[in-house]
């Protein structure tokens, strides 16, 4: 399975401790150069560029080798080099959370998942505690309604 993803999902995921998933999820994991610079900048949080300074094996960093159409200019560089990246590769699924992007990868017919997607299928597999988890993340910058989140919560519960 290829997966690429953008700079959020990482960030939160390194955040809340539960990037490990990913690797358990899907192997492996790609991102774009533009995706790796963000994830380093000075004010990402130092867990985050401790993190990617120490990357896994599991996470390749892969060059966008056309670069991305000017329809992506509104996008910030790493949702475009990662919509890029995603179609150059063929991924079966592109991680990423910014509404934008999400939106022009749909019309570019790619399949994602953001943060909530990814710990919602870790959590039907058995992998994490989902409330605790969610918990977690509302301790963040993250950013979903109160709403969204109950409903996750409450979809996984008849889930089970």
């Amino acid at each position: 399975m290829i997966v690429v993803s953008d700079t959020t999902p990482l960030n939160y995921l390194v955040l809340i401790e539960q990037v490990d998933v990913l690797r358990q999820l899907y192997g492996r994991v790609i991102i774009p150069p533009a995706v790796f610079d963000e994830l380093q900048r000075d004010r990402t949080p130092t867990a985050v560029r401790d993190w990617i300074a120490n990357r896994p094996a599991w996470l390749e960093v892969h060059p966008v080798s056309v670069p991305p159409e000017a329809a992506l200019e509104a996008l910030d560089a790493g949702e475009r080099e990662a919509i890029a990246l995603a179609e150059q590769l063929g991924a079966d699924l592109l991680l990423m959370d910014d509404r934008d992007g999400r939106r022009e990868a749909v019309r570019r017919n790619l399949r994602i998942t953001g943060t909530l997607g990814v710990l919602n299928e870790a959590a039907e597999r058995g992998l994490i505690d989902l409330a605790t988890t969610i918990e977690r993340l509302q301790q963040t910058s993250f950013r979903a309604s109160p709403e969204l989140l109950q409903s996750l919560l409450n979809r996984f519960k008849q889930q089970l």
